[in-house]
């Protein structure tokens, strides 16, 4: 099973996103012709690729839960 967990992208050179995952940074390649992807976005990467904008409300919500699961 993938646990795919929201990050914020930082920058955007071509076609690649740099996304912040507050203990790591990591690159993703943007795919999609359909949805556009801004620094600012929250977005999930799977293999490397962006797949998905995520609403900030939800992408916060979610690294709360993730962050309050890893203290255990």
């Amino acid at each position: 099973m993938c646990l795919a967990v929201p990050g914020k992208i930082i920058g955007i050179k071509d076609d690649i996103a740099t996304v912040d995952y507050d203990i790591e940074k990591r690159n993703g390649k943007i795919i999609s012709d359909s949805e556009e992807f801004s620094v600012g976005d929250y977005v999930l990467v799977q293999g490397g690729i962006v797949v998905e904008k995520i609403p900030e409300d939800e992408a916060k919500r979610a690294l709360e839960l993730y962050k309050e699961s890893v203290k255990d």
